[in-house]
């Protein structure tokens, strides 16, 4: 016996339908992407990439709705926008590896620890001591560390993953740090040092670094000197230097680039990559013009 199969509607009925505004129609429309699964987001792909504009903002309207938006092509457009914010950026490099990442319950996470270090910071307090209390919250109370056991796995490069299992790199955890402390109005830089990443605190008369890595521990320039010299390298005084949102993000995507190497996985080994590439050439368009 024959079973009756549902009609799929012809791409062009379909076409005729993507700008209407009907709750009605637009309810419809979103049952039958959903339905049509993979088909459906390369027809809509391919309107959202077209000449038409009206038909592609409506269909670019439906493959968020859907969470068929492309995770990859958005980081792409952050990166040509020149406009580079910590937390968009991280969150938005995290979706490419999780495309149904529920942006919303990282930032409340950090809003939580974040209020709860304004909870037991005293004014009048110094930087330092600040540090002292995201230190005790971060590392002690939700129990963040470095995850020296697995390295080079690369979910300790996406934020939503280091704040899910609290285990990232040098860079990630530095990443929580800075934007805890930027909730709590503690203006501190990131500071990208060759091998190992860092916090800086330039707000007082000496400035002092936080290693995110080991547990918050507080370190002077010379002691990251130390560090650097250990790892046969000459140090210079541009590695104190906070280092910019662009190549903070860069660099995470570099880190996935080569752990993802290590594991064999070529093709995201090539995403990651070119995601550097995209950092690269944008900025020496926009350098040159």
């Amino acid at each position: 016996m024959e079973t009756d199969r549902p009609t799929v509607p012809p791409a062009t009925a379909l076409l005729a339908l993507l700008d209407d505004a009907t709750p009605t129609v637009r309810t419809a429309l979103l049952a039958e992407f959903t339905r049509q699964g993979p088909a459906a987001i390369q027809f809509l792909q391919q309107i959202a990439r077209g000449q038409n504009r009206p038909l592609a903002w409506h269909a670019a309207w439906f493959l968020r709705e859907l969470k068929f938006s492309d995770p990859v092509a958005e980081f792409k457009g952050f990166i040509r926008s020149l406009n580079y914010e910590l937390e968009t950026g991280a969150l938005l490099l995290s979706r490419i590896a999780s495309p149904e990442l529920d942006i919303g319950a990282c930032c409340s996470l950090l809003d939580e620890m974040a209020a709860r270090c304004r909870g037991l910071i005293v004014e009048p307090s110094t930087a330092r001591d600040k540090c002292r209390v995201l230190n005790r919250v971060l590392f002690h109370e939700y129990g963040f560390r470095g995850n020296v056991e697995h390295y080079t796995d690369p979910l300790n490069s996406f934020l939503d993953q280091v704040l899910q299992r609290r285990r990232g790199l040098p860079i990630t955890l530095s990443i929580v740090y800075l934007l805890v402390a930027q909730r709590v109005g503690l203006a501190l830089e990131p500071v990208g040092l060759p091998r190992h990443f860092v916090v800086g605190c330039y707000i007082e008369d000496k400035p002092f670094y936080i290693d995110a890595f080991d547990q918050g521990a507080f370190r002077t320039p010379g002691e990251l000197f130390m560090v650097l010299r250990q790892n046969h390298i000459a140090p210079k005084p541009s590695d104190l230097a906070p280092t910019p949102v662009r190549e903070v993000l860069c660099r995470c995507c570099r880190n996935l680039a080569h752990h993802y190497a290590a594991a064999q996985d070529h093709s995201r080994a090539e995403l990651f990559a070119g995601l550097v590439e995209e950092f690269e050439s944008t900025y020496e368009r926009h350098a040159s013009g």
